[in-house]
């Protein structure tokens, strides 16, 4: 996939599904980690483009990595976007970092082993990639648009209806 982008459409909807028990920002910054390496491979002109960031073992170090520094980056990027409840900064608990970091990593392998054919997911186990092209590249691109739709959807029909005020108590009053 073109870096991130792509990406972001599975955290858009498990977002929706869990709401505060997950951090978009930590997932999307778990996707620029998992694709730092590529980009450096990309910039020098040579070695295994999608290399051990992209197994599960290097998808696991990784999501420790951004579970640490994201948990931090993306509580100080709430508070610059002026994000909060109650006029309270937001804070990322651990639990959630984590959750958020290694579902953005694990995801990361999944869709890139399914689209490019130098993945190798299961190393140093197995040098064979079985998810590689169990959907074609364009439906692969469009499933990970239409479930960032579909998550949005969801997302904001949640949050209206988390807003809206209850008639039934305004009755009682």
């Amino acid at each position: 996939m073109p870096f991130t982008p792509f990406h972001m459409g599975t955290g858009i909807l498990i977002k929706a599904l869990l709401q505060g028990s997950f951090s978009l920002m930590v997932f999307g910054w778990s996707q620029i980690v998992m694709d730092l390496q590529p980009l450096w491979v990309l910039i020098q002109g040579h070695g295994h483009l999608h290399g051990f960031s992209h197994t599960f073992i290097g998808g696991s170090l990784l999501a420790v990595v951004s579970a640490l520094s994201g948990k931090y980056l993306s509580e100080f990027g709430l508070t610059i976007l002026r994000i909060s409840k109650a006029s309270q900064p937001i804070e990322i608990s651990w639990l959630v970092a984590f959750i958020s970091a290694f579902i953005g990593c694990f995801s990361h392998v999944i869709l890139d082993g399914i689209m490019h054919f130098d993945v190798q997911p299961f190393y140093p186990i197995s040098l064979n990639n079985p998810m590689l092209g169990l959907v074609s590249v364009a439906s692969l691109h469009k499933i990970c648009l239409y479930t960032g739709l579909v998550g949005a959807a969801i997302f904001y029909i949640v949050q209206w209806r988390n807003r809206k005020p209850n008639k039934s108590l305004k009755r009682c009053k």
